[in-house]
C-alpha cells in the first residue's frame, strides 16, 4: 500500500543466473525443509513445498544469483524475489517473473533475516517461447546531425534462447550490431530516423522493433523537451503477474526521459534500465533513477531522499535530480477523516511520521543546487506520502473531510524554498483537476469493504530553474482493478505516476 516497503530486499529483478549448490556455513545442519515442487517456465511462479519447527509470520524464502546471496547466513545484497513462508509446513509461490531463463537458487531464511531455516534449493528457470518484443516502436535517446551516436534495444527483446540482432531497415548511416547496440552518425536533414531492428531466437523464431531516434539539427540543443516522472514501483511491481515484462512495456511507451522511482526493492532502477538500455542510479533500498541520457555524478543519500546529475548534452545541458519517499505512517489524511484531529495536532503527528524532519533535510541538502538552478535546473520528484497544501482548500474542504488551509509540511517547505509544483502548475484548480494518485487500487481501505480511502495527491514533479511547463498528467496502465482483484493488472503499481513535460528554456 501507501509507500510501503518492507525491506531491501525484495522484488523481482532482471536477468541472472543462479546457484549450483551454496555450501553450508559451519553452522549446525538446519532443521527445516525446502523444496521445489515442479519445473518452472519464464513468467510462472516458483512453488515451494517448506518445513520448520520455528513458524513464524516473517520467515521468508528468497531467490538468488549463482554463487551470491547469503551463503554465510549475512546479508549480501537484494533477492531478485521472494515471499513469506509463515507457517510450520506449507506451499509458498515465488514470483519468477522478472527472472530470464537460467540457473537460481532459493534460500529458507528466518524472520526477515538471514539465518538458514532449510538447505538451500538448486532450480532453473526455463524459456521456451519465442522471441518477442514488448512493444512495436521504442523511441530512443536523441541523436544530432554530425555526432556519434550510439544507444540501444538489446534488452527490450526476451525469450528465444540466445538471440542475435540485425538491422532490417532504416537510413544509411545507422547500424545495428548483433547485441542490439544501434551506432553511427547521422547526416544532414535533422529527420526523425526510423531503424527497424530485427531479433532472432536461436530456436527459430523472429520479432522487430521500430527504434525511433529523435535527430537534431548541427548547433542545435540536443535535448530540447523533457518529460520527467515519479512512479512508485509497490514492492518493485512483485505484486501483479508478469510485472517485469508490464513494468518495461509500459515505460517504453510513456515517452519518458528520466523516472523517479521509489519501492524499488533494491533492484528495479537497474533492472528496469538494463531492459530499456537507460542509464540508472540504484540504492539497497527503495530510491532508484533511470535516464535515457547519461548520469554523470551520483552524490548519495540525505534521510530519506537521494540525488544524481544528468548530462543531457554534455556539461552544455545538465539537470539535477532529487528523488525522495517520505515516511508512510501515520498518514495525514487518516488523522483528519478517522480522527478528526485539530489542524496542530496533525501537524505534530506529521512530524512524528519522519516526514517533516525528512523534507526539511532534504530540501536544505538542496541548498547550492537550488542557489544555481539558474545555469542547471532542478528537479525534486517522489512519493511524499502526504498531500499538498495546494489541494486542501476552502473549495475542496467537503472533499477533505471538511479541512481547508491545511499547511501540509512536505509540501510547503518545497514551495518556501523556491520550488514549484509541476502538476498544480498546469492545473491551478485542484477542484477540476485534483490528479490523485493514491489509489486507483485502493478505494476503499481493505480493496472491498470497509470505510472509504481518503483519496489524494500524494506524488510529485517539483522544479526550479530554466523548465517551462508544457504539461502535466497522472497516468496508469489499462484498467486496473482494485484490490484484492489486481494480481493480473497491467497496471503493476496501487500508485498513478505523475508525468510532466517540460520545454528547456535557452
Amino acid at each position: 500500500m501507501r509507500g510501503r516497503w518492507r525491506r531491501a530486499l525484495a522484488a523481482a529483478a532482471a536477468a541472472a543466473v543462479v546457484l549450483a549448490g551454496a555450501a553450508a556455513p559451519a553452522q549446525a545442519e538446519p532443521a527445516g525443509t525446502l523444496a521445489l515442487t515442479g519445473p518452472v517456465a519464464q513468467g510462472e511462479a516458483a512453488t515451494f513445498g517448506y518445513g520448520t519447527p520455528d513458524p513464524h509470520g516473517t520467515n521468508w524464502i528468497g531467490v538468488y544469483p549463482q554463487g551470491e546471496g547469503p551463503v554465510d547466513e549475512e546479508y549480501t545484497e537484494p533477492s531478485l524475489a521472494w515471499t513469506y513462508a509463515p507457517e510450520g509446513e506449507g506451499e509458498a509461490e515465488v514470483d519468477t517473473g522478472a527472472l530470464s531463463a537460467g540457473d537460481y537458487t532459493a534460500y529458507f531464511l528466518a524472520r526477515d533475516g538471514y539465518e538458514w531455516l532449510a538447505r538451500p534449493v538448486d532450480f532453473t528457470v526455463t524459456d521456451d517461447r519465442p522471441v518477442s518484443f514488448p512493444v512495436d516502436e521504442v523511441t530512443l535517446r536523441n541523436g544530432r546531425e554530425g555526432d556519434a551516436y550510439e544507444a540501444t534495444v538489446g534488452g527490450l527483446a526476451s525469450g528465444g534462447g540466445e538471440v542475435e540482432f540485425s538491422k532490417a531497415s532504416g537510413p544509411d548511416w545507422a547500424e545495428v550490431a548483433a547485441d542490439g547496440t544501434v551506432t553511427g552518425t547521422p547526416g544532414q536533414g535533422g529527420a526523425d530516423a526510423e531503424v527497424v531492428v530485427e531479433a532472432a531466437g536461436a530456436d527459430g523464431s523472429t520479432d522487430r522493433i521500430t527504434a525511433v531516434v529523435p535527430v537534431r539539427a548541427a548547433g542545435e540543443p540536443l535535448v530540447d523537451e523533457l518529460d520527467v516522472m515519479s512512479y512508485n514501483t509497490w514492492h518493485a511491481g512483485t505484486k501483479v503477474n508478469g510485472h517485469h515484462e508490464k513494468q518495461v512495456r509500459y515505460l517504453a511507451e510513456s515517452g519518458a526521459d528520466i523516472v523517479g522511482l521509489q519501492e524499488t526493492g533494491g533492484e528495479a532502477a537497474e533492472r528496469l534500465a538494463g531492459a530499456l538500455g537507460w542509464h540508472h542510479w540504484q540504492t539497497s533500498g527503495s530510491l532508484g533513477v533511470i535516464s535515457k541520457y547519461p548520469i554523470t555524478e551520483e552524490r548519495g543519500e540525505v534521510n530519506a531522499s537521494g540525488s544524481v546529475k544528468i548530462a543531457l548534452d554534455g556539461a552544455d545541458s545538465e539537470v539535477a535530480v532529487w528523488n525522495v519517499h517520505l515516511g508512510y505512517t501515520p498518514y495525514g489524511p487518516y488523522d483528519a477523516c478517522d480522527e478528526g484531529m485539530p489542524v496542530d495536532r496533525i501537524l505534530e503527528r506529521e512530524a512524528e511520521s519522519g516526514r517533516t524532519p525528512q523534507i526539511e533535510d532534504t530540501v536544505a541538502a538542496m541548498e547550492e543546487d537550488l542557489a544555481a538552478a539558474g545555469d542547471v535546473p532542478v528537479l525534486l520528484l517522489g512519493d511524499f506520502n502526504s498531500p499538498s497544501h495546494l489541494d486542501w482548500t476552502e473549495a475542496n474542504r467537503e472533499k477533505n473531510c471538511g479541512y481547508a488551509d491545511v499547511p501540509w509540511p512536505a509540501s510547503t517547505v518545497p514551495a518556501e524554498a523556491g520550488l514549484t509544483d509541476s502538476f498544480r502548475e498546469a492545473h491551478p484548480d485542484p477542484v477540476a483537476e485534483p490528479g490523485i494518485t493514491w489509489s486507483p487500487l485502493f478505494p476503499r481501505r481493505d480493496g472491498a469493504t470497509g470505510a472509504e480511502e481518503p483519496q489524494d495527491r500524494i506524488d510529485f514533479v517539483y522544479y526550479a530553474g530554466g523548465l517551462d511547463v508544457r504539461g502535466s498528467e497522472t497516468l496508469v496502465a489499462g484498467d486496473p482493478q482494485v484490490y484484492p482483484d489486481h494480481a493480473d493488472n497491467e497496471w503493476t503499481s496501487d500508485h498513478a505516476a505523475v508525468m510532466t513535460a517540460f520545454a528547456l528554456d535557452g
